[in-house]
């Protein structure tokens, strides 16, 4: 397997879903790893909060073209 289709495995699923048996078994770990998040530690990330702020607004100016 050449290390482009190693790439390609880690970050694509439906790729690498599609690979044999075999291919699946030879495709060395992603060098990332895999990282195992507790519930405590979920819940301190900004996509994991309960509550959100609200009252902040944002401006968007688009300036034009010189």
């Amino acid at each position: 397997m050449s290390k482009k289709d190693i790439i390609r495995a880690w970050k694509d699923a439906e790729y690498r879903q599609s690979l044999s048996e075999a291919e699946r078994a030879v495709l060395p770990e992603h060098p990332a790893g895999l990282i195992d998040l507790t519930d405590a530690e979920l819940a301190t990330v900004a996509g994991g909060k309960k509550k959100f702020s609200v009252g902040h607004s944002c401006r968007v100016v688009i300036c034009p073209r010189p």
